[in-house]
């Protein structure tokens, strides 16, 4: 099944700045996200959205996917063209094939080689990725068996070098052709590339090296992180081979919806709900924050969809100083259940203006057209 364009997945247009992109990832997010999106494919769009942004919010990737689009990795490029990894052992081999050897360096196979990197999906409430937190997570990975200290030999013995290659991992194997002398290099079949065969293995990997084990770590999630991030632990990846280094442990933050926040960068939304009377008088409301309540004077003749900034009452700012800002919309709420007598107030006091009732009525299709852009 072909991928669809990146710009689709995430609805901009190609020439979109990377606010614009970032923005249109987030709504994605929030539309698809698992723990809120229960759909079928939902886990798979949100999937989708996140390989988008990912390509798109690097430069350098961008402009490859811009020029290339998606690529085939069983034709290299755009579709066209090669890719070196393609041929398996590399540009030597080629050389190997058509003029007999001496096409390239060859890694070592007892040279020091570093472990793999893991990554481990970790979902957190609002408010922890917001103050952060810090917890204690495992993880499986392989390590280094500790009885033969990633060697696989036997306590008291060690591998030896390979009779069959001689230590080098491959094997040649040579062909007289037509068109003259052809040497390939392959895959030591003795050794399986390794350079070295343990002719006693260690009794607790069975001579592996390696063991699968539960590692606990303990993780800092810095306050101010977001949805989607990334956050690096050096050498919690899986062990190195041949006295070579591990690999790094990528955590990926899963933000969960806020029932009554929206976050937007280091900016966080919500609405507040006023009567009738609260808006045409004015009045002196409490509004939640992240940390405690606030005080907020609201003006006479304030109209529905009208935002207030609380100062400083947003999210930390990841790198930097400060806080965000909290933003409050505030929705006038339609009296129901009137008796007889608060209807013919009403009345008078509308005084048959249509006009004003039909401007009232713009003004929230107005603002449900805002909220539907913002993606709110």
């Amino acid at each position: 099944m072909s991928k669809r364009d990146y710009y689709e997945v995430l609805g901009v247009e190609k020439g979109a700045g990377a606010e614009e992109i970032k923005k249109a990832f987030r709504k994605a997010a929030r539309q698809y996200h698992p723990d809120v999106n229960k759909a079928a494919d939902a886990e798979e769009k949100f999937k989708e959205a996140k390989e988008a942004y990912d390509v798109l919010s690097d430069d350098q990737k961008r402009a490859q996917y811009d020029r290339f689009g998606h690529v085939d990795p069983n034709q290299g490029m755009g579709g066209g063209g090669f890719n070196g990894a393609d041929f398996g052992g590399g540009f030597g081999d080629i050389f190997d094939m058509f003029f007999g050897g001496g096409g390239g360096q060859r890694r070592n196979p007892n040279a020091p080689q570093r472990g793999n990197d893991l990554q481990y999906t970790m979902t957190v409430e609002f408010k922890e990725a917001v103050f952060g937190k810090e917890m204690d997570i495992t993880i499986p990975r392989t390590e280094n068996c500790e009885t033969c200290r990633g060697t696989g030999a036997k306590p008291g013995t060690k591998p030896e070098t390979c009779s069959t290659c001689k230590g080098t991992g491959q094997q040649e194997v040579i062909q007289n052709t037509a068109f003259g002398r052809i040497v390939n290099r392959r895959v030591c079949s003795a050794c399986n590339g390794q350079g070295t065969i343990v002719k006693e293995k260690c009794g607790d990997c069975h001579g592996a090296g390696k063991l699968k084990k539960q590692r606990k770590i303990h993780v800092k999630i810095p306050a101010g992180v977001d949805d989607g991030a990334q956050l690096r632990v050096t050498g919690e990846g899986e062990s190195g081979t041949k006295g070579g280094p591990s690999g790094d442990l990528y955590i990926v933050i899963r933000v969960k919806p806020h029932d009554f926040f929206e976050r937007e960068g280091d900016d966080i939304y919500c609405e507040i709900p006023l009567t009738f009377a609260q808006a045409a008088l004015g009045d002196e409301i409490e509004i939640p924050t992240l940390t405690e309540k606030v005080k907020l004077k609201i003006p006479s003749g304030t109209q529905t969809g009208t935002f207030f900034r609380l100062k400083g009452k947003g999210v930390p700012r990841l790198r930097g100083y400060g806080q965000g800002d909290q933003h409050v919309k505030v929705v006038i709420v339609t009296p129901t259940n009137l008796n007889e007598e608060q209807k013919e107030l009403l009345r008078q006091f509308s005084g048959g203006t249509n006009g004003e009732l039909m401007h009232d009525k713009q003004q929230s299709i107005f603002e449900r057209m805002k909220k539907a852009f913002l993606g709110e």
